[in-house]
């Protein structure tokens, strides 16, 4: 067999990729104007956490490399101390560190609901989140985005059936930038006793609640999750997450969760990225200036009827077919302007659309470019209405 002979399967896929516009590649070169990363706080792109990394005092510690797992020889006593201080900052009881959010979200689905639980998760949930539940052995069900009926429905088929609930939600979603109706969730959570509510953080730490903790944080409703998430990988610029929830949780899933128990453990350095970001969050005036770009993008384009309405960093344009994204997003690339699309087959047909995400480090220049940007879609042909 030749090494390079491959198998039909991949052959078809990769063509079907193709055909269809989809096909991703690999980039090393972006447009400068940045409406596409998810460096909300500009902690990465404008070097403030490489310039904290780089101007603290060394520790001495010659240790670059973790050497192993966590439970094997990856620990160390300035880990465990970051994740008492990260789960201080969010009002846990406890915290545990996992490689990524990913890595977070597949490990404590696929390992704390059981055989006899049942899984209620929304249908815009991270892709994350649905591999770690097909990864449970729980039964499981999507419920309508945000729609708390739709779940309440659910739960009052099914509870009798089942030893627990876990309901499943993001405060900020990825693709439209829209928060969870957190405050309407607790309240049905906490009408059984066995309803377990967990909130995935992701797009909301830097930019929701005071000095930056989450959406749970402003809506005072932290204590009332079973567990938190917070991935490291956007506004904090850097990598990581943490699981944040009871002490009995984080010695669950050091015990059981099998990507915290057989990943090599985040080196030292990542650790200490994840600790100084925290510091910026309290240190500087990032959050206050990526809040005041939201207002302003928000006023200017407060009337553009396809807009979703966000008060997060993300702002998505629904323009509803595969040919109207293709070109808007060849006027954005002439303009200079990244961004972030969405076309069917990966989103369902009529529901395609174009993100853009809002930076603290974004000028108004570059804010209006991208507004008087939006303005131009009236020139296309079928146009979704302005």
């Amino acid at each position: 067999m030749s090494l390079y002979q491959q198998p039909e399967h991949i052959l078809k896929a990769l063509a079907g990729r193709t055909q269809n516009g989809l096909l991703k590649k690999l980039k090393t070169s972006l447009p400068p104007i940045d409406f596409c990363s998810n460096d909300y706080l500009g902690f990465s792109k404008t070097g403030m956490l490489f310039d904290r990394m780089k101007s603290k005092e060394s520790n001495g510690s010659p240790l670059f490399g973790s050497t192993g797992s966590r439970i094997v020889s990856g620990n160390s006593s300035f880990t465990e101390e970051v994740e008492k201080q990260i789960a201080m900052f969010h009002h846990g009881r406890s915290a545990l560190l996992f490689n990524s959010g990913y890595d977070a979200n597949l490990g404590l689905l696929s390992c704390v609901p059981q055989k006899t639980d049942l899984i209620l998760y929304d249908e815009l949930v991270h892709a994350s989140i649905v591999d770690g539940v097909k990864l449970s052995q729980a039964t499981h069900y999507k419920f309508k985005h945000n729609d708390v009926d739709s779940l309440e429905e659910l739960i009052y088929r099914h509870h009798k059936n089942y030893d627990n609930i876990y309901v499943v939600v993001e405060s900020v979603y990825s693709l439209d930038g829209d928060s969870a109706p957190l405050l309407e969730l607790v309240e049905i959570c906490e009408v059984l006793k066995n309803i377990f509510l967990i909130v995935d953080e992701a797009h909301a730490i830097g930019v929701f609640g005071k000095q930056g903790r989450g959406l749970c944080n402003a809506l005072g409703i932290e204590q009332r999750c079973f567990a938190r998430m917070y991935a490291y990988g956007k506004a904090m610029g850097c990598n990581g997450a943490a699981i944040v929830g009871s002490d009995i949780l984080r010695n669950y899933l050091i015990n059981f969760s099998r990507p915290f128990m057989y990943t090599t453990a985040l080196p030292r350095p990542n650790v200490e990225a994840i600790l100084h970001a925290y510091k910026l969050l309290i240190e500087t005036d990032q959050k206050d200036a990526l809040q005041s770009n939201i207002a302003y993008f928000y006023a200017r384009t407060s009337s553009i009827k396809c807009l979703v309405k966000s008060q997060s960093a993300i702002h998505t344009l629904h323009l509803c077919s595969n040919d109207l994204v293709d070109n808007f997003e060849k006027e954005l690339l002439e303009r200079n302007i990244c961004c972030r699309t969405f076309k069917s087959p990966q989103v369902k047909p009529g529901a395609e659309r174009i993100r853009f995400c809002i930076h603290a480090f974004n000028t108004r220049e570059e804010l209006d470019q991208l507004v008087a940007a939006i303005a131009t879609l009236k020139n296309f042909k079928h146009t979704v209405p302005l």
